[in-house]
């Protein structure tokens, strides 16, 4: 991804207008159930309630994060009978960004578990102003 610059290379702006649909992206992303379910749809396709079983998740959550990753573009159904079977619709790409996540995340050493605003236990996505420091506190 290039990341845009407002006003020429020379003042160092980015352009967080031009950044905002990758960013919608990883925010589609971010979810594990969502996750999961991608990668479920990586072996072929799917219906609700083959993932439901799979995932051990209710029929409402599965449909509900079905229909986000249909708006975002990265899976789409067809009918077949009454149930609709659900599949990715840029397979390699995807798969490409997720292995590249990955590896990212092998390079970092799995750093952003431990990430104050974002990491594995944060309860909430904060504003820009609510975000912690990633400073460890000093004790006395």
């Amino acid at each position: 991804m290039t990341m845009p610059i407002a006003g020429g290379a020379e003042r160092g702006a980015v352009d967080a207008a031009a950044l905002a649909p990758a960013a919608a992206m990883f925010h589609g992303l971010s979810d594990p159930a969502r996750l999961a379910i991608l990668q479920h749809l990586t072996v072929g396709e799917h219906r609700v309630r083959d993932l439901t079983e799979h995932l051990g998740l209710a029929q409402s959550t599965v449909s509900a994060h079905l229909a986000c990753l249909r708006d975002c573009g990265l899976v789409t159904s067809r009918p077949e009978g009454r149930a609709s079977m659900f599949s990715l619709t840029t397979a390699p790409e995807l798969l490409a960004v997720l292995a590249a996540a990955e590896q990212l995340l092998a390079s970092t050493g799995y750093a952003v578990e431990l990430c104050p605003n974002y990491g594995v236990g944060a309860t909430t996505t904060p504003d820009v102003e609510h975000l912690k420091s990633h400073e460890k506190s000093e004790s006395a």
